[in-house]
């Protein structure tokens, strides 16, 4: 998962009267992960943050490692209600909506002065080589997030052509959108992710015109085998 939306925490802010401990820890630990990166945020912060003593962490979470994996299959159930929603309901057309969650990164991006980056590809980076089980989690998150793609990339139909692998396409508009934060945040400014857009845009437009050419052919040549007299 890649949950971004423009606020300063990525998730929306709980309710203490209908959040349980477990949630309360997850969603801090998601954000504080995020902002200070896995490593350098101790427990006594995640404590502090959500308000609770060490026995109620320890109680959910024996290790930090355990909390880690929970913070994981946390973002997996986190992306469609944060991220994959809100831009369903706000547009319509399936190839709009790619680039209307690219938006939605590039808003967070923007409203924290290029700072802070995608969660999982921060954790991605940090923690892949050394936790098997978090690598294991961070790689589904990424899945999930291209196969939320590639469903509006098979109800776009035939307005992309039929031999576009569209699963492959999927994790190439993944690639944009982590490489183009990862260049966005090293710079301090929008100008690498902007870039990228644009060529995916193209990209997108060159595939949506030879889709169209393919189809006026299909027709032509459909129509000219009806027109053609029998011997």
């Amino acid at each position: 998962m890649s949950s971004t939306p423009p606020s300063r925490s990525l998730l929306p802010p709980g309710d203490p009267a209908l959040e349980s401990t477990r949630e309360r820890i997850l969603r801090v630990a998601f954000q504080l992960f995020h902002e200070q990166g896995y490593h350098a945020t101790g427990v006594s912060t995640i404590l502090r943050e959500a308000g609770i003593n060490p026995g109620s962490m320890y109680h959910v979470f024996p290790s930090k490692e355990a909390l880690l994996t929970g913070v994981l299959e946390y973002a997996l159930e986190l992306l469609r209600p944060a991220v994959i929603a809100p831009v369903e309901a706000s547009e319509a057309d399936p190839i709009g909506r790619i680039f209307a969650l690219l938006a939605q990164y590039r808003a967070g991006m923007a409203l924290r002065g290029c700072r802070l980056g995608c969660p999982i590809g921060n954790l991605a980076l940090e923690v892949s080589d050394d936790h098997a089980e978090a690598r294991a989690l961070i790689h589904r998150n990424f899945e999930n997030w291209a196969a939320q793609v590639k469903g509006w990339l098979d109800a776009a139909g035939d307005r992309l052509p039929d031999d576009l692998d569209r699963g492959q396409f999927s994790r190439f508009i993944l690639t944009v959108m982590e490489g183009g934060l990862m260049q966005a945040r090293a710079r301090g400014d929008l100008g690498p992710f902007d870039d990228s857009v644009a060529q995916l845009r193209a990209y997108v437009e060159a595939l949506q015109e030879r889709a169209r050419v393919s189809q006026r052919r299909a027709r032509r040549a459909k129509s000219t085998k009806r027109r053609k007299p029998k011997r």
